[in-house]
């Protein structure tokens, strides 16, 4: 886990003033991938003590426009925000409990991650999202069938 000092430089890197709210914030983030908002929140109050949810979103807004965090959403699921930037990896969402990981890009002849028409686009990143069932919760639908 990167020290508070490296989460300083980091601010500092972007142009952005250190705050303990930031440090705090950012340092949640990179302790918690795929977190939500709340989860992020009850975080930061257990290193700063007591910090508004507006001044928890307020950074996050920040850090996202900076680009030292990542704001995703897949479909059904709240904003989650995690620190891997500045590669274009993707995710797979558990059908089940919701849980999320990175998954690096597709690899091999990827059809689907070129536009069949980019409209004049330059196209930069593609996002994709894969569904399934994380291994405990097969193997939890696995162990109550009786095997």
């Amino acid at each position: 886990m990167p020290t508070t000092s490296h989460f300083e430089g980091m601010l500092r890197g972007v142009g952005l003033r250190v705050t303990r709210p930031r440090v705090a914030v950012l340092s949640a983030v990179h302790a918690h991938p795929h977190a939500d908002t709340a989860s992020i929140i009850g975080a930061v109050r257990e290193n700063l003590g007591e910090v508004s949810h507006q001044a928890v979103y307020d950074v996050l807004h920040a850090l996202t426009a900076a680009g030292l965090v990542r704001c995703i959403q897949p479909p059904g699921s709240v904003a989650r925000y995690e620190s891997r930037v500045g590669d274009n990896h993707h995710h797979v969402v558990c059908r089940s409990c919701g849980a999320i990981t990175d998954v690096d890009c597709a690899v091999g002849y990827t059809p689907c991650l070129t536009a069949a028409d980019d409209s004049g686009y330059e196209i930069d990143e593609a996002e994709v999202i894969y569904w399934g069932r994380c291994p405990e919760c097969v193997a939890a639908t696995s162990a109550g069938s009786g095997g």
